[in-house]
């Protein structure tokens, strides 16, 4: 009997381990997809201040803006809801590596990035551009900025930073912590331009009508824009991300969206500069 009651507990003990591994190997076996279903929510990161992409009203603490809008379809289409988890341009990339979000939109697919996160096909295409009250730079290549003559403002460790260094090297470069202080530069006179991106160029000039106009230097730097995905998330929700990235591109959905975001700022589809292509 005494060897009975040790087998059956042994047995029992034994059942309740193979539960136990059980249960975790389906916990570990769970899909991206399953977890944010279970969850009931798509987190993205969302940045304050940066029409047209995002903008949170301080009030009602609404988010707008056309990667809001790309990010309630993803959300539509896995059958959840949407989270605009606020964040920074930088920290986006941390946030998708922590966990803390399951992506950033509008990244620019900087190689250096892509060792961080995985990138989507791209959503769309930007292309760098300058921001200038100075009608000269009209038509300007970068080989003819790429002189010390020139004072162009930048803000430190974006994008457009890495432009001025890449096909830049001569001109004066002015490095600043924030794109705002870039801006002022420029409205103020230290500067002759900005480098930013096409939509920033486009609502920069519309909210402050010192820094002048947009103009694309040739050759056009046209830049995928991607969605950033940690690299521990499974093949499915990668090949997901990108299939709903390259549909909605080639349809005209991601278009629309931007062109949405663009409306509040009286800025439309006539309005994109000469040379850039959303599509690519």
């Amino acid at each position: 009997m005494a060897f009975i009651k040790r087998l059956t507990s042994g047995l029992a003990v034994a059942a309740v381990a193979l539960a136990a591994t059980l249960g975790m190997a389906q916990a570990q076996d769970k899909s991206t997809i399953d977890e944010i279903r279970d969850r009931g929510k798509l987190r993205i990161a969302g940045i304050l201040n940066e029409d047209p992409y995002f903008s949170k009203d301080p009030r009602s603490g609404e988010w707008r803006g056309f990667v809001v809008e790309m990010g309630k379809d993803m959300a539509n289409e896995l059958g959840v809801e949407l989270e605009v988890v606020e964040s920074s341009w930088a920290n986006s990339i941390l946030d998708v590596q922590s966990g803390k979000v399951d992506l950033a939109f509008a990244l620019t697919a900087l190689p250096k990035r892509a060792m961080a996160v995985h990138f989507s096909a791209p959503t769309y295409y930007n292309s760098f551009v300058i921001i200038s009250p100075k009608p000269e730079l009209d038509g300007k290549s970068w080989a003819d900025l790429n002189d010390p003559a020139y004072t162009i403002a930048v803000d430190l460790g974006s994008s457009q930073d890495q432009i001025t260094k890449a096909y830049l090297p001569k001109a004066n470069i002015l490095r600043f912590k924030t794109r705002d202080e870039a801006v002022l530069a420029v409205a103020t006179g230290k500067a002759d331009a900005i480098i930013n991106t096409v939509f920033n160029g486009m609502v920069m000039t519309k909210k402050n009508a010192a820094v002048g106009a947009v103009y694309v230097p040739t050759p056009i730097l046209s830049s995928p824009s991607v969605i950033g995905m940690n690299h521990n998330s499974d093949d499915v929700w990668r090949g997901f991300v990108s299939a709903w990235a390259d549909y909605n591109r080639r349809v005209g959905n991601n278009q629309t969206w931007i062109l949405m975001g663009l409306e509040p700022f009286g800025l439309g589809l006539d309005d994109l500069p000469s040379g850039f292509d959303i599509n690519g």
